[in-house]
Parts: C-alpha cells; sequence; structure tokens
C-alpha cells in the first residue's frame, strides 16, 4: 500500500515538538507541501532544519496562535487552500495538578482554549476551500484522556479531549457530504514535551515500569508511532473512514 502527498498542502499546528513535529518530518518525506505552524516561534527553523523532504515535499515555518481565530483564517488565506489539516497544538500549558476548587478560571479556560478552541478555528478556516474542491482531511490529536481518564489528574485536559472527540464526531457529519473526512488519533502517554517529561519523571523508576508494564507492547509511543496513524488517516486509502478517533496506544 503506497501512499504519497504529492501536490497536496498541509498544515500542522504544534508543529514545534513531539508529535507535531513528527507530523511534518513524515508528510515532509512523502511529498508533502506542509506549512509547520506553531506559537513557538523560536524553535521553528529547528523543525525546518532537522526535516528529510523527499519527492517534491517542502517544509515552511509559520508562527500561529491557534486560539486567535483572525490569525487562523490569516494563515489559511495566505498558504492557500489547504488539502490536509492536522490539529496537533495543545496540551496541559504547563498548568499542575490542581484540586478542583483551586482551579481558577484562568486555568481551566488556558487549556481548553488551545485544545478545544484551537481545532475549531483550524476546522473553520479550512473547510471553505475543502468545500469548494470536494475534497478534505481534518485531523486532531486527541488523546486517551478523552476517551478515559486523565493521567494527569488535570480537570480541564481530560474535559477538552472528550470535547475534541466529540468535535470530530460532529464535524463528521456535517462535512461528510462534501467529501471532507475528519478523524482524530489518541496517542496514550508519551513524554514528548517539557509538561510530559515532567510527569514521567514525577513517577520514578518503579512507577515508569509500572506504566510500561501496564501497556500491551511493553514500550512507550513515540511521535512516529502517530505519524504513522496520521498518514493513513490522511491518504486514499481512507476515504470512507470519518468521525473515527483511532487509539495509538500500544494496547488495550
Amino acid at each position: 500500500m503506497e501512499i504519497a502527498f504529492g501536490r497536496r498542502t498541509v498544515l500542522v499546528t504544534g508543529a514545534v515538538r513531539g508529535i507535531g513535529r513528527g507530523i511534518v518530518h513524515a508528510f515532509a518525506a512523502l511529498g508533502g507541501t506542509v506549512h509547520a505552524a506553531d506559537i513557538e516561534a523560536g524553535e521553528l527553523d529547528a523543525v525546518v532544519y532537522s526535516a528529510s523532504p523527499a519527492r517534491g515535499g517542502s517544509v515552511t515555518p509559520h508562527r500561529l496562535d491557534v486560539t486567535d481565530s483572525g490569525a487562523v483564517t490569516a494563515l489559511v488565506d495566505k498558504v492557500g487552500p489547504v488539502d490536509i489539516a492536522i490539529h496537533s497544538a495543545g496540551g496541559v500549558r504547563s498548568r499542575p495538578k490542581t484540586a478542583i476548587e483551586d482551579v481558577t478560571d484562568e486555568d481551566w479556560r488556558m487549556i481548553q482554549q488551545v485544545n478545544v478552541d484551537g481545532a475549531f478555528n483550524v476546522a473553520r478556516a479550512v473547510t471553505p476551500a475543502m468545500k469548494r474542491a470536494g475534497k478534505g482531511r481534518i485531523i486532531v490529536i486527541s488523546s486517551k484522556a478523552g476517551l478515559g481518564v486523565s493521567r494527569t489528574g488535570i480537570q480541564s485536559y481530560g474535559t477538552a479531549k472528550a470535547a475534541q472527540i466529540g468535535l470530530v464526531r460532529q464535524l463528521a457529519a456535517e462535512l461528510g457530504p462534501f467529501g471532507i473526512t475528519v478523524n482524530s488519533v489518541a496517542p496514550g502517554f508519551m513524554p514528548t514535551s517539557p509538561d510530559y517529561v515532567r510527569q514521567w519523571d514525577s513517577y520514578g523508576p518503579e512507577g515508569q515500569q509500572a506504566l510500561i508494564d501496564s501497556i500491551a507492547m511493553r514500550r512507550l509511543g513515540t511521535p512516529e508511532d502517530i505519524a504513522k496513524a496520521v498518514l493513513f488517516l490522511a491518504s486514499d486509502h481512507a476515504g470512507w473512514i470519518s468521525g473515527q478517533t483511532l487509539p495509538v496506544s500500544g494496547g488495550p
């Protein structure tokens, strides 16, 4: 089964670290014209330099705050019609686990904004051109936290990831008649950003081993594991898959 993305325009948010960077590199290696967007502008050049584009692929960096709907629309207008949009920006935004009575409005909203509002802003911005083309792919990087209970213990994060999955289902029903599929990939835990490295370190050696032992494949996932699932859902081979959330977590 060959998968290629020549002459496809791909937008990836949250492109600087971990899963987002892995997705950028994977699409560029298969010929995609990739627009790598992240709020961390100082780290975007490294995403470009570390990529290995092939088959005519490329990576162009853009600073983007996905919570700013106007900025998202402006970027999409700048790059032109997007064939494949992947919303990978998200996470816990350096918020610690806190008892609900001590969670501030800012703590709650900050996580919701980047995960849920960001996904909505991206989908809304890319949809008009996809409708005109009669096809398109929208993929949200959710989390197993949205299918159960979050290991972070952060109320807003687990809620936001569940909301992303609900948004995917709703948009799939709305956009399917226009040839647009909408899906999500739900990774298991992996320490691929500073927040999750701190969480991993907090477990200590015994806790880390216990987590690994709870995974059927007996290893942590990698950004490449997630990128491969995204590549499939973005490909022509997944043209009749929509509204689904694919857990990629090494087992049940």
